[in-house]
Parts: C-alpha cells; sequence; structure tokens
C-alpha cells in the first residue's frame, strides 16, 4: 500500500477537481486575511516627514493625546485617545528654556483678507526654521505691521481670531502667508498663554535633550527626528486604518476561518466512501489522518501563496480610495511586507488542518467492516463537542439580545455587537441540526409542487449536513452585509429627519465675517469620560459652542432641563450620551475640551437630536482659546442675512450639504459589506458547486430510474429556492436581532430597511444559489441515462 504521502499526492494528482473547491476557499480566505493584516500594518507604521518642524533639531510640544488611568488595584491600567483638535503648550514654558538657547515660540491660526482668501498667519520667527525669506521690505517688529506673501496694497484688513485689525504691509515674502511679530501673533492667535510649539534652534538633539527635559518636566513633549511630526491627520489615519484591519479584520478573519473551515470538512465528506475503502483494505486510522494532513500542506502553502496576491491587490485598491478621498494623508505609504502574508498563509494552513483532521476522525477510527456502510449513510446523531458549543453560543446570544433591548446609549450598542457574531457561530457549530429545522419547514410547501418538489424536500432532510454547508456561507452573506448597510440606512435617515425638523433658521452663514444678527456656531468634537468607579473609558463626541441661547434658531428636542440656562460652566447633551455616562440635569460630566483640556461642567438640558447636529452643546465661551481655528464655522440666521456676515445659502441647502458629511461613513461601510458580502457569496457558490458536483452517482440514478432531465433540474432548482430561501431567513433574522437594539440606542428608532436595496440583496442570493446548482447540474445532465 502506498504510504500516505503518496496516497495523497496521488488523490491530488488523478482527482484534482475534488479539491478545487477547497483550494478556491483557502485562496479566497488567505485573500481577505492578508488584506486586512496589510491595513493594520499600514495603521501600525504609519508616518509622514516632518514638514514645518523639519530644520528645527528640538520641538517642545503639548501631548497630542489624553490619558486617562482606569482599573483598580493591580489592575491599573491607562486608556488614551487623541485630542479632537491640536492641544498647546503652556507659555509660561518658554522662559524656562530661554537659557537653553534660541527659544521660538510658533503658532499659528487662519487670517482672513476682505475678498475672503484664508492665509496661514504665524510669527516671524518662525521662518527660522520654516525656510520663508523676504523678496522685499522688512520684517514686521512691531505691532499693527504685517509681512505678506501676495502682492497688493500698503494697508490691508485682516480677520483674526482675536477680530478684524487694520495692518500695514512692511515686507513681502517668497511664500503664501502672513507673518505677524512674534509678540502680536501670540495676541492675535486667541490664546495668548499658550503656543503651538516651542523651537530650539541652538540645541544638540544627543547632548542637550536630558537638560531640556529638566526644565519642561511632565509639562510637554520634546520631540526630534521623525517624532516632529505634528499632522493631526496622522492620528485619524491611524485609527482608521487600525479599525479596519484590526477590528474589521478580525470580524473578516473569522467568517473567513469557519467558511473555509467548512468547504474543507464537506470536501474530505464528500471522499467518505474513498476513506471507507481504504479502511476497509486495511488503512490504519493514523494513515488516514497523515493522509487528509497531507493533503492540506500540499493544498494550503500553493492556495496561500496565490491568495497573497489579491489580497495585495484588495489593500491596495482600498487603501487607494481611502488617500482619494482625504481619509489618509498622501505622504503615508501603504505597508506591504512579510509578516501579514506569512500570518494569513498561516491561518489559512492551520484552518485547513484543523478542519481535516476534525472531519477524519470518524472515517479514521471506524471499523473496517462497518466503514463501507457508515460511509453510505449520513450521521444523524449530533456531535458531541460542537453541538454544546453551538448551543452555548446560541444562549450567549439571546443573552446579549436581552441585554441589548434592555439597556440603552453605549451599553446597548456594545451587547448588541456581539448579538451577530454569536448567532452566526452558532448557525455554523449546529449547522445539521438547523438544516434539518430548515428542511422540515421550507420542505412543506415543496411537497405541494409535484413529485421534483418532494424529491427536494426529501433529499434535504436526509442530508442535513450538505445542506448546512450551503446555508452557511449564505447566512454569513445576508446577516453581515445587512448588519453593516441598513446600520449606516438607519443612522442617515434619522440624522436628515433631525436636521430637516430641528434647523429653525433660515439661512446658514457657512463661513461668517461677523457674528452678528445670529447665532455663531463653532463646530468641533470632544471627549467624555464614560463609565464610573475602575470602568472607565473615553469616547468621542460631536459638539457644538453656541453664543447664545440656540432655541430659536436650532430644535434640539429637550427633554428635561433647558436650553436657557445654558452659560460658562454649563452642558446640554444629547439623550444617548447622557445614558451613556448615566448622568441628568443637574449633574456634573467629565469632559476633556478639543485641545484635551479638562471641563466638568453641569447638565443643564438632555436633548434627543444630537445625531442631526451635536451630541454636546457648550457656550462658546467654553471653547474660546480651546480650538484649532478659533473662529465660529457656522452663522444661524433668522430673518433676513446681514449684509457684512458673509455668503449665506438656505437652510435646506446646508441640510442636503451635511449628507456629504456623512459620504465617507457610507462608503465606509458599504465597501466593507461588499467585501465581506462578496467573498461570502463566492464561498456560497463554490459549496454549492461542491454539493451538486459530488451527486453524480445520485443524479446518474434518478435518469437510470425513468426521471427525465428537465425532472433532475427542477429537483435542483427547488433545492437551490429552499437552501437560499433558508439562507436569506436566517440571516435577515439575525441582522433584524442585531440592529433593533442598536439603532434603538444610536438613534432612537427601529432600524430602516429601504425596500429596494432588501430585494436586491435577496435577488442577488436567490440569483446566486439557482446559478451555482443549474450550472453543474446541467453539466452533469446533458449526456443520455445509461440503459440497463
Amino acid at each position: 500500500m502506498p504510504i500516505p504521502n503518496g496516497l495523497a499526492r496521488a488523490a491530488l494528482r488523478f482527482r484534482p477537481a475534488a479539491f478545487a473547491g477547497t483550494f478556491i476557499a483557502l485562496l479566497l480566505t488567505v485573500a481577505i486575511v492578508s488584506a486586512c493584516g496589510i491595513l493594520l500594518e499600514s495603521g501600525l507604521r504609519a508616518s509622514v516627514p516632518p514638514t514645518r518642524y523639519a530644520q528645527a533639531p528640538v520641538v517642545v510640544a503639548a501631548d497630542q493625546r489624553v490619558h486617562l488611568r482606569a482599573g483598580a488595584g493591580e489592575g491599573t491600567y491607562e486608556v488614551t485617545a487623541a485630542v479632537p483638535e491640536r492641544a498647546r503648550v503652556d507659555a509660561a514654558l518658554l522662559e524656562r528654556l530661554t537659557p537653553l538657547g534660541r527659544a521660538v515660540p510658533d503658532v499659528s491660526f487662519p487670517v482672513r483678507d476682505d475678498a475672503g482668501a484664508t492665509l496661514d498667519a504665524s510669527g516671524w520667527g518662525s521662518t527660522a526654521f520654516t525656510g520663508e525669506h523676504l523678496a522685499a521690505g522688512r520684517a514686521p517688529t512691531r505691532p499693527g505691521e504685517v509681512a505678506l506673501g501676495t502682492a497688493g496694497p500698503d494697508r490691508i484688513r485682516l480677520d483674526t481670531p482675536a477680530g478684524p485689525r487694520e495692518f500695514r504691509v512692511v515686507g513681502r515674502a517668497d511664500r503664501p502667508g502672513a507673518w505677524f511679530s512674534d509678540t502680536e501673533a501670540r495676541a492675535l492667535s486667541g490664546h495668548p498663554d499658550a503656543l503651538d510649539a516651542i523651537v530650539l534652534l541652538d540645541a544638540d538633539p544627543r547632548a542637550d535633550t536630558p537638560a531640556v527635559r529638566a526644565a519642561v518636566g511632565d509639562r510637554a513633549r520634546i520631540l526630534t527626528g521623525a517624532a516632529r511630526v505634528m499632522d493631526p491627520r496622522l492620528e485619524g489615519a491611524k485609527a482608521l486604518l487600525s479599525g479596519l484591519g484590526g477590528s474589521f479584520g478580525g470580524v473578516a478573519t473569522l467568517v473567513a476561518v469557519f467558511t473555509a473551515a467548512g468547504t474543507v470538512a464537506l470536501s474530505v465528506g464528500q471522499r467518505s466512501r474513498e476513506f471507507a475503502l481504504l479502511r476497509a483494505i486495511g488503512a490504519t486510522p493514523r494513515q488516514i489522518r497523515r493522509t487528509v494532513a497531507t493533503e492540506a500542506l500540499l493544498i494550503a502553502p500553493v492556495a496561500g501563496a496565490l491568495g497573497c496576491v489579491p489580497g495585495i491587490a484588495l489593500a491596495s485598491w482600498w487603501f487607494g480610495q481611502l488617500q482619494e478621498k482625504g481619509a489618509i494623508p498622501d505622504a503615508v505609504e501603504l505597508s506591504v511586507s512579510w509578516i501579514p502574508l506569512l500570518s494569513a498563509i498561516g491561518i489559512g494552513l492551520a484552518t485547513a488542518l484543523l478542519a481535516g483532521w476534525a472531519a477524519a476522525r470518524r472515517p479514521a477510527r471506524i471499523r473496517p467492516g462497518q466503514a463501507l456502510a457508515a460511509a453510505a449513510v449520513e450521521r444523524l446523531r449530533p456531535g458531541w463537542i460542537r453541538t454544546p458549543l453551538g448551543l452555548a453560543a446560541l444562549a450567549g446570544g439571546i443573552v446579549c439580545a436581552g441585554l441589548a433591548a434592555g439597556n440603552t446609549g453605549e451599553d446597548a450598542a456594545n451587547a448588541s455587537l456581539g448579538v451577530v457574531m454569536l448567532f452566526m457561530l452558532a448557525v455554523a457549530l449546529l449547522g445539521p441540526l438547523v438544516a434539518r429545522a430548515c428542511a422540515a419547514v421550507f420542505g412543506l410547501p415543496l411537497r405541494a409542487t409535484g413529485p421534483a418538489g418532494r424529491l427536494a424536500a426529501a433529499n434535504s432532510r436526509t442530508n442535513a449536513r450538505r445542506l448546512a454547508s450551503a446555508i452557511t456561507p449564505i447566512v454569513l452573506a445576508m446577516a453581515f452585509s445587512s448588519t453593516l448597510v441598513f446600520l449606516h440606512t438607519s443612522q442617515d435617515r434619522a440624522t436628515r429627519q433631525q436636521q430637516e425638523a430641528g434647523l429653525l433658521a433660515d439661512h446658514v452663514v457657512t463661513d461668517p465675517r461677523s457674528t452678528d444678527g445670529g447665532i455663531a456656531v463653532t463646530r468641533t468634537s470632544v471627549l467624555a469620560v464614560m463609565g464610573s468607579g475602575a470602568d472607565r473609558w473615553l469616547q468621542s463626541a460631536t459638539a457644538q459652542g453656541v453664543s447664545g441661547d440656540p432655541t430659536p434658531v436650532q430644535d434640539l428636542g429637550v427633554r428635561s432641563g433647558s436650553l436657557a440656562r445654558l452659560r460658562p460652566g454649563t452642558v446640554a447633551v444629547d439623550r444617548t450620551l447622557a445614558d451613556s455616562a448615566h448622568a441628568s440635569v443637574g449633574d456634573r460630566i467629565d469632559l476633556r475640551l478639543p485641545d484635551g483640556t479638562p471641563s466638568r461642567p453641569e447638565i443643564t438640558a438632555v436633548y434627543s437630536r444630537g445625531l442631526g447636529f451635536a451630541e454636546v452643546t457648550l457656550p462658546a465661551a467654553d471653547l474660546a482659546g480651546h480650538t484649532t481655528s478659533g473662529r465660529p464655522t457656522e452663522l444661524l440666521v433668522r430673518g433676513p442675512v446681514p449684509a457684512d456676515a458673509g455668503p449665506a445659502i438656505p437652510a435646506s441647502r446646508w441640510t442636503a450639504a451635511q449628507d456629504l458629511d456623512r459620504a465617507l461613513n457610507a462608503w465606509a461601510n458599504n465597501t466593507m459589506a461588499a467585501v465581506l458580502g462578496g467573498f461570502a457569496a463566492v464561498a456560497a457558490a463554490n459549496t454549492l458547486v461542491m454539493t451538486v458536483l459530488d451527486r453524480r452517482r445520485e443524479l446518474r440514478m434518478l435518469r437510470l430510474v425513468g426521471s427525465t432531465r428537465r425532472q433532475v433540474l427542477r429537483m435542483l432548482r427547488w433545492e437551490a429556492l429552499l437552501i437560499t430561501g433558508a439562507g436569506i431567513a436566517l440571516g435577515s433574522a439575525i441582522a433584524l436581532a442585531t440592529l433593533i437594539p442598536l439603532t434603538k440606542a444610536v438613534t432612537g428608532e427601529g432600524p430602516y430597511v429601504p425596500p429596494l436595496v432588501y430585494a436586491s440583496f435577496a435577488a442577488s442570493a436567490l440569483l446566486l444559489g439557482l446559478i451555482s446548482t443549474a450550472l453543474p447540474g446541467r453539466l452533469l445532465t446533458r449526456r443520455p441515462s445509461p440503459t440497463t
């Protein structure tokens, strides 16, 4: 008898078609895992070269992350989050650093001329490390003087964060921008007591760093080399890529592994007669297991190596799209190394080995005399390992669904995310039992359709394991795609409805030159400290600063308290944030302002339209000096627009314009749904083709006993409808169990499922099932039936 390696090589050589489905499943698994791994590595390695501070040897700047201690006792740990806008360093450090060499204070802020053009402004001292030079005139040294990088009149009026001022132009620079004296630049920036950074021009990064550290202490960070990068978009790009590669990658990897494992198990199970014959002629259980393992070792590395090619292509396309949409700076590069590729190949190999070992246990341990008889009939007894695990996953999903339904805010959202994973795990583990239940339920109407329908129902009921292998990928595709897409449609619809109902202003000035005649709004973000006691975390929340009572121009849907009581030291919050913080009117909430400054205002109102406007509403005075631009972003006007306010748009156009801001989230959700749903769809088609091709003897037997080709194909069509119908129903049920509590927590309403979108999902699944069974079925039945 050939050794196991010889058996495996012979099987691959003479029956390559039997392993095609396994090869495709492993290739797709490695492709999606490697793509997510590449994005994760790119997020971890993301960097951009220092631009503004490229010529600065040592930079002293504030920490751009907020740190929070959580836990208790020995379990204490640190929670961090990036500040929403730029954190600044205390200006008092400038005096302590001056003895160490030439210390240049750096501030940068936008100014606007009378024509509406925005210029980047800073102190002239920064040109020592940024490289600008005078083309004419002199540098500004006194108040009221400015150097410009554009030609124009000798006097100019500029709108600064400190208010509009008139300046005399004393110099022309060789690059666009506006420069003031260092002292006046600090005064005009809107935060005279804080600096963007302090640059030490004469310091040696290797020799003087200890002295600088002693002068600074823990009040700021000392940046040298690559750490001098101060691009706020870099942190966002890192978080985005890490989230895609980590969070979504983890879900995608789990789905891919379960799908591939099911395909491998199906492939091994289809060869049960072959293994039974080997046992009958004397093969030992160890030889059977070694044969399956050797087949995996021969197939998986090749499939993995080829799968890395589409994986790299997918990661490159995804990364490029994010760069085109402005989510990732152009200077960030895609990192492709051997680590994610080898890891993906290893995951594919481990999946093939474990799934093959599990599927080969029964044919390997059965007695030789019973092998052929056992291979002819599908085992009905549930597995003693997967059944308890599946029941545990089902129970966990039910518990999570109950917790999500009984909680609000962040607690409900977190519980909802576990529902889809646990229910999908239950479907994968309890596949044969679920398939028998589906065959019993969906088989009832099939029996009324004639002989082909009755035969399809009987086949599905008898071959539950084969049915489960075909249903599971369809359930995966429907559940995950529906959850991702319809979560966004629900949020988008609720946001649009809140904006349309809550915006009472007649006009919106999107870049106000004057704040007279309306309510000035500064849109930004803050960090809220959630939880209590040892369990605390930082949560980003949208915020708006208002210059007065917003009630005349915004109906935020106040549920308790009053916006008229909003004054410095107070805050109004959305109900979802209040529920997550377990706070109400009269309580105080821990916030970190846009630059990371701690704040603990008192809640004066709780409202319900935070999704359409902002989750946190603060007095504009509390945000003064804590935003990067230092100026309002909008002016909401009721009635005619003041002549000097700036360009205005009707409220209806402002609401439509906000849809563009959500376009990136919509694209990201749809892309994730397409990637995961597309993978599951291809896996489902692959499984369906495998199951049909494996029934060659059965279909020929049907032709032999007198069935026509049309009857056989009609039977296959009914089976495909049963499989896809069961997959659509189960996937939709899992998606609804996840979406109902999740959208209740996020929007306060039930999920919004566009009928045409859902119909397209269902129609695609039905079409996929029909094509994947019809094509191999026609191939197997095109020859005339054999005669006796």
